[in-house]
């Protein structure tokens, strides 16, 4: 099995190879919508409520990417902070603030270890980051403790359903089970990444051992009018008529939460 050092490095590589086929022309699409947006098929917050009204808050994004959502965020009254682990994807984002009119600070660092202090943020936000691409409880600890108390935790990843229906050898999901539900937990794709796809229960467990309380999951499927998806070899838009395609987690970090409690391993 890969060390955290190794797996490091190869998602450093993959990201980097991600930005240069892919990344220019997607991020200035996203830095170009309206309001904040989730997920692969872009579903206003708004309609959700998750977020709510972002004014004035302080927020991190972690595994930020090409800060679409920060921006968006950003634009919608947040003071933003982004981190992610690719130097590439920030200088994309970097590129894009410039296009775009906007500045906010983007720092390179991996979501498992963040150099910013213990809780500076009101709001801590990851789409399709953190959650599959960082062990779960390392992630998770690192979000509780950058919140201030009453803090909130909003995070998106693929449905733990998407990737019990994907091969082994990788490709889109199909429409039935072909992995084991503990084999997902932590999946090593051929020839690419290690990603974390735990099940609900075990969600639940690393959210309570790093100090959080859930708030909702919302299961999200293709909106009725969802174009299908660019650039995405796991899920079509017929799947995620059928199926949650994503999960979108809510949670706070209560008041009375010790920072020395929380699991860190």
């Amino acid at each position: 099995m890969a060390d955290a050092d190794d797996i490091l490095a190869r998602h450093r590589e993959i990201w980097s190879l991600v930005n240069e086929q892919f990344t220019d022309e997607d991020a200035h699409r996203r830095w170009s919508e309206d309001g904040v947006r989730w997920g692969l098929f872009r579903q206003p917050d708004e309609s959700l409520g998750v977020l709510g009204d972002v004014r004035g808050l302080r927020v991190v994004e972690l595994a930020c990417g090409t800060a679409f959502l920060s921006a968006a965020l950003a634009r919608a009254g947040a003071a933003v902070v982004g981190v992610d682990l690719s130097a590439e994807q920030l200088v994309t984002a970097r590129r894009c603030q410039r296009d775009f009119g906007l500045d906010f600070p983007l720092i390179e660092a991996s979501a498992e270890q963040v150099p910013l202090g213990s809780g500076q943020f009101d709001l801590v936000v990851s789409e399709h980051g953190a959650a599959p691409w960082c062990a779960p409880r390392a992630w998770l600890a690192e979000a509780a403790r950058l919140l201030v108390d009453g803090g909130r935790l909003v995070f998106l990843t693929h449905s733990v359903l998407s990737a019990l229906c994907v091969p082994a050898e990788g490709g889109f999901a199909g429409d039935h089970l072909l992995r084991g539900q503990r084999d997902v937990a932590r999946v090593a794709w051929p020839g690419g990444g290690v990603e974390h796809h735990p099940s609900h229960g075990e969600w639940i467990a690393s959210l309570t051992a790093a100090g959080f309380v859930v708030d909702a999951l919302h299961e999200l499927y293709v909106p009725p009018d969802a174009a299908e998806i660019a650039h995405f070899e796991i899920i079509t838009a017929d799947w995620a008529g059928k199926w949650p395609a994503e999960d979108l987690w809510v949670a706070h970090r209560p008041a009375e939460t010790s920072l020395d409690a929380r699991v860190t391993h």
